[in-house]
């Protein structure tokens, strides 16, 4: 039905589910390669999974852009996507929240307890209370990652993203079209921008650190903490390329415009996540 009918617009079946599982079993597929020595193996299989999983998303969007400009949807809806949105930002927030908590648990009650006396002398000898550390099956020596190189400006790159952001909010707001796009247009360059030296930090930290995944309870925690943030803010730009390219073809009202509102969401959350990684994996 059409948003003038006062009907709630159910879409037909869609196979964009089933390309996006498709996808992801690829990715961990080739993530799980990859922590095992796969070579080249491993980077085709989590190439081949990135790229169904871009493809999944510009092919969903595509057809949910394409009921939405057709005039399918109304305020129902609208609030249905609010509250879709809303949920999943929130399972997202309960993913990070399982890895801090797992950092948490190491941190303040495994390493404490592994080196207490009894513990110590029966089991680890020599085991020291000390952060970051391997773990006391590791004796490979390594560098913490410090927190006032890349990952300070890397700070400062996602917090400048989110007054992009919202400065182009309000210009959607004020229907003054042109701050809209260089505003989305800012947001995209520097999530590009923050990506690029995550990939340089890696870079750095196995070649010259000898910080890597190999390098127990620090390595672990840090690259599964950094990896997944990286992650999504790969998935946030791509999205925010979409609104981009839409903004500028003319789409959304000052008053029509949730899509816009959902992507400005997840990059806030994004931007919140980071500043946590920030203080706990970095600096602390």
């Amino acid at each position: 039905m059409s948003s003038q009918t006062g009907g709630y617009y159910l879409p037909a079946p869609s196979y964009w589910p089933i390309v996006g599982s498709i996808g992801l079993w690829f990715m961990a597929l080739g993530a799980v390669l990859m922590m095992n020595d796969g070579g080249k193996a491993a980077i085709a299989t989590l190439s081949v999974g990135s790229i169904i999983i871009v493809y999944m998303m510009f092919g969903w969007f595509g057809t949910v852009i394409g009921e939405s400009e057709s005039g399918k949807y109304n305020s129902q809806v609208d609030i249905s996507y609010r509250w879709a949105m809303s949920w999943f930002i929130f399972s997202e927030v309960m993913f990070f929240a399982c890895f801090f908590g797992a950092l948490f648990y190491m941190r303040v009650l495994s390493v404490p307890w592994l080196a207490e006396g009894d513990t110590q002398a029966l089991l680890w000898p020599g085991f020291e209370n000390t952060w970051p550390v391997a773990g006391p099956y590791f004796s490979e020596k390594f560098t913490p990652m410090g927190a006032w190189g890349i990952p300070a400006l890397n700070t400062f790159l996602l917090l400048s993203s989110g007054v992009t952001v919202t400065w182009a909010h309000w210009a959607l707001k004020k229907e003054k079209r042109a701050q809209l796009v260089w505003g989305l247009f800012a947001t995209v360059v520097l999530g590009i921008t923050f990506l690029g030296f995550q990939v340089y930090e890696y870079i750095h930290a196995y070649g010259d650190l000898n910080l890597t995944l190999k390098q127990g309870a620090y390595g672990a925690t840090f690259y599964m903490l950094t990896g997944f943030h990286g992650f999504h803010v790969t998935i946030g730009t791509i999205m925010l390329i979409v609104i981009l390219i839409r903004s500028m073809r003319g789409h959304f009202t000052a008053k029509n415009h949730f899509a816009f509102e959902g992507v400005s969401w997840y990059w806030h959350f994004v931007d919140v996540v980071w500043l946590g990684l920030f203080v706990v994996v970095y600096w602390m």
